[in-house]
């Protein structure tokens, strides 16, 4: 049996160029022979769909691996392969068809009410499938299905089941059709890209006609309003953004979805077939179609990657696989750059380059009148006045007259400044004009000091300078007047720390800065608001931020190359020699404070000190202070918690004391004093003997490491202790995000390792740990866990989370052994690569060696590190954990077993092997499985 006769010969393709030779792809005649001889010689229904399934897969599984091996000799050919995937698919139906209505339901003579249709619906109906996309299909019938078109249309489904493939399938009359058409704009939309595939034209014939004359005619406004909505809910459930991390490419923000809304649009509007008439209705300019075409090959092509890796339907462009789809369409390792970074800095491009065609396309919309303008906008009759050179058209900004407009180049800039006056958005038109005219900017402008002093009010006076930056970014603009910014547009951080692209971190952290100006945070961040209010230098402020992250990407440390970056844009942007110097300073430096808060013990005077002696000036603290904030607020929506402005308050008021004090302020007796004066007061009812005992039990760092509230909770655990005794105290820490979890019990080796192993076995995160050795020889630990959410643990759940731990750490269940089958990465999470560095520091404090392990952060890794140490007679005082996505720095303060520290080359190197033998161990175990 050859291709359905209602399908064109089996060498040319209905739908456009394939991947590969038709025949390649479905043999319409092998197939139709082997199909005749199998069904002939089969007895009865059940054999002969059997013997039709059987020849069905092995021509559907072969014409599969020929496009996909096409397709991976031709990685970004997406077009040729979502038709030759669309064309398999036709001929599988229509051979179905034939099975179906010849074999199984043979009628010679059907009468004209038994006539109907197999018609594609969707994104099949516009001949664009994926490898693993659904087969949406609607049998359609003049009035109503007969029993016989009822049992060919049971049988084909059977038999598409039975091939595994997924199955969208209506059964409708043409009334029914468009009925349902009015009430459900998903239905509407799919009969708007319907094609026939097979059985009798006429009644597809007759649905096209009543869908444009009946449903369609004059009611393209409604359409576009439920398209534009659901386009909205889509957005929001997708993340809001088009730079999340791991996108959906078909219906996140700047994906696949986007673009095909426009095109059912215009086709619904204009009744249009081809998606060139985008140009020819005067939607789009050349270039953007081109752009609009570039972009949906790329979406397309990692759609397709995406399906082939996962073997299943698949849209999520998880971590792991966008390091395989980046392989796959050829994108190589550079200095300083993965392969995948480079792979979704061009995703980015392209979603951004989707959400400029958006705008343009609806704003055509309103100028015909087919998309209602919002109606606040409507409310307000009186436009906002504008200077000379500007017009207002629906409610934007336009350029009044293009010749004499660009004839003064500065007025690019110019109408960033008008749009931020007025609060009108840029006209769309206006837009194309300035991306057409960038060539304009150029050295003599940028040096200009009238093109700075615009710029620099930009970020200063408006109030809200993000907006301005980001349509500016968008637009190229920034990227050619600050030519440092252009490496990092749409830059990707590999990692799950970052949730946003360089250059929109960059504009995140501008927008927080603007909102503590704008005084909207500060209950939030009441030391950054109130720095702001006595009022710090903004112009260095703005400037840093803005180039804080412009080394990025290079085989260099970033802060390093960022600072030589910045004491060139800052002269540049009319900054004077010290307002240089320290705007190159603050780039150099911008991680130093956090850093210091989150990776050191800034309850060791040795920490503050230090952190005063490198930032040396108030001012300097002052700027840094809010920079850290911003920078850390603009990572991600989740990245500041309470726990973190805790470590950054805490320094920057210890720093500042110091530095208004001296730093002979600084010291431990002081904080010992203090301390044991607030645990008295906290003990009421405790007999003058017992609070004697208590306070003389305790060295000097014990006082002052901890908070009074801890001091009171370890003098109720070590209040009659027996030495088998094994007390924890589990209390919510409000002010940290966190619990802080109290341990007590007899000292010996290994107790610290014990304590992590317990705590990561009830799935507890520490996020920072203080151990203490008393006098008379217990072993007080205080920990700061958090919840898998980074929570703290809701209080009805910690009575029985301590009764576990204390079970736990009797030796009830021994954590080593349930670590193995416990501590295993999520396959979505092994792509990232994090080296193993290992750095011993004898000045970072008066009495400890910090031992800083920066490595791939996994479930049970601080009991690996805590159980080596302990093994090699390290005792460990405090370690500090910061976590940053996948990657983590664990830092231990530690002494020998003689209480000194470790000064010794051999043995650092002796102890670091033995670290990264247990970190191997480790990672192999959670890799495994």
């Amino acid at each position: 049996m050859a291709a359905p006769a209602s399908r064109p010969g089996a060498h040319a393709s209905p739908i456009g160029a394939l991947i590969c030779a038709p025949d390649a792809v479905f043999d319409g005649a092998a197939v139709g022979a082997a199909l005749q001889e199998a069904c002939g010689a089969a007895k009865g229904a059940k054999e002969i769909r059997a013997a039709a399934v059987q020849v069905l897969r092995a021509a559907m599984l072969e014409g599969r691996a020929a496009i996909a091996a096409a397709f991976a000799a031709h990685p970004k050919a997406a077009g040729p392969t979502t038709r030759a995937y669309a064309h398999l698919t036709d001929c599988i139906v229509g051979a179905i068809y034939e099975v179906a209505s010849s074999h199984l339901h043979p009628r010679p003579n059907a009468t004209e009410g038994e006539r109907f249709s197999v018609i594609a619906v969707g994104g099949y109906g516009r001949a664009e499938m994926a490898p693993h996309s659904d087969v949406d299909l609607l049998f359609l019938v003049p009035y109503k299905m007969t029993p016989w078109a009822e049992s060919v249309v049971e049988s084909m489904l059977y038999i598409l089941w039975d091939l595994h493939l997924k199955v969208g399938q209506a059964s409708r009359s043409v009334r029914d059709c468009l009925r349902l058409g009015r009430e459900d704009y998903t239905i509407r939309t799919s009969l708007l890209e319907h094609r026939f595939l097979c059985g009798d034209a006429e009644p597809a014939a007759e649905l096209r006609h009543k869908l444009w004359s009946d449903l369609f005619r004059n009611t393209a406004t409604e359409f576009v309003e439920a398209k534009l909505a659901e386009r909205t809910a889509r957005h929001q459930k997708q993340g809001g953004q088009r730079y999340m991390v791991e996108p959906n490419v078909k219906e996140g923000k700047g994906g696949l979805r986007d673009l095909q809304s426009l095109f059912w649009i215009d086709k619904y509007v204009f009744g249009v077939d081809d998606r060139a008439d985008l140009v020819s209705n005067g939607v789009f300019r050349q270039e953007e179609y081109d752009a609009f075409v570039e972009a949906e090959e790329f979406l397309w092509a990692v759609r397709c990657h995406l399906h082939l890796i996962a073997d299943r339907a698949a849209d999520q462009l998880t971590f792991d696989r966008q390091v395989e789809v980046a392989e796959r369409m050829g994108y190589a390792d550079t200095a300083g750059r993965r392969a995948v970074e480079h792979f979704m800095q061009d995703y980015f491009r392209h979603a951004t380059a989707v959400g400029e065609l958006t705008r343009i396309f609806l704003t055509a919309l309103e100028e015909r009148h087919v998309k209602r303008e919002p109606a606040l906008l409507r409310f307000f009759q009186r436009k906002p006045r504008v200077k000379p050179d500007y017009k207002v058209e629906l409610n934007r900004l336009n350029i009044a007259d293009e010749k004499p407009f660009f004839a003064d180049k500065l007025n690019i800039l110019r109408i960033f400044e008008e749009a931020l006056r007025t609060g009108l958005l840029i006209h769309p038109d206006a837009m194309r004009l300035i991306s057409a005219n960038l060539d304009l900017i150029d050295d003599e402008m940028r040096a200009d000091p009238v093109a700075t002093r615009i710029f620099l009010d930009l970020l200063l006076k408006h109030g809200n300078p993000e907006r301005a930056l980001r349509r500016m970014n968008e637009l190229g603009v920034l990227a050619v007047f600050l030519p440092e910014f252009a490496p990092i547009v749409a830059m990707m951080q590999f990692n799950m720390y970052h949730s946003f692209t360089v250059d929109e971190h960059t504009i995140q952290t501008i927008r927080v800065l603007a909102e503590i100006e704008r005084e909207e945070l500060v209950e939030e961040l009441p030391v950054a608001s109130a720095i702001l209010e006595e009022g710090v230098n903004r112009k260095v402020l703005y400037v840093a931020l803005l180039c804080h992250d412009l080394g990025k990407g290079r085989d260099e440390d970033h802060s390093v190359l960022g600072a030589r970056i910045a004491r060139k844009i800052a002269p540049r942007l009319g900054l004077k020699p010290a307002e240089c110097e320290t705007v190159e300073w603050l780039v150099r430096y911008h991680l130093l404070m956090s850093d210091m808060a989150q990776k050191r013990d800034i309850a060791d005077p040795r920490t503050v000190r230090d952190f005063a002696k490198a930032v040396q000036t108030r001012e300097r603290l002052d700027l840094l202070t809010v920079l850290t904030v911003c920078d850390i607020r603009g990572v991600g929506p989740n990245t500041w918690n309470n726990w973190k402005a805790v470590l950054i308050r805490a320094l920057y008021r210890q720093t500042r004391r110091a530095m208004e004090d001296g730093l002979e302020a600084l010291n431990r007796g002081t904080r010992g004093t203090e301390a044991k004066k607030n645990l008295r007061a906290r003990l009421t009812g405790w007999a003058p003997g017992e609070i004697k005992t208590e306070l003389a039990r305790h060295y000097d760092p014990y006082w002052q490491g901890l908070h009074v509230t801890a001091h009171a909770d370890f003098a109720e655990l070590l209040k009659g202790i027996t030495e088998v005794g094994i007390r924890a105290k589990l209390t919510p820490d409000p002010d940290r995000d966190a619990t802080r979890v109290c341990f007590a019990m007899q000292d010996h080796p290994g107790a610290f390792g014990r304590m992590c192993g317990a705590l990561a076995l009830v799935g507890a995160n520490i996020k920072d740990a203080r151990t203490f050795t008393s006098k008379d020889g217990w072993a007080t630990a205080a920990f700061w866990v958090q919840d898998a959410d980074g929570a703290p643990f809701e209080a009805s759940k910690l009575h029985r989370l301590r009764a576990t731990l204390e079970k736990t750490m009797r030796g009830e269940v021994v954590a080593a052994e349930a670590f193995k089958s416990r501590d295993k990465i999520k396959k979505r999470e092994r792509a990232f690569q994090v080296p193993t560095s290992i750095t011993f520091d004898n000045d970072g404090s008066e009495i400890y060696t910090i031992i800083e392990v920066d490595t791939r952060d996994r479930p049970g890794l601080l009991f690996d590190l805590a159980r080596t140490l302990a093994n090699a007679n390290i005792q460990i005082s405090s370690a500090v954990i910061a976590t940053y996505g996948e990657q983590v720095v664990d830092s231990f303060y530690v002494k020998d077993m003689f209480g000194l520290k470790f000064y010794s080359e051999s043995k650092q190197k002796a102890l670091e092997k033995r670290l990264r033998e247990a970190i191997t161990r480790g990672a192999e175990r959670a890799h495994s499985g």
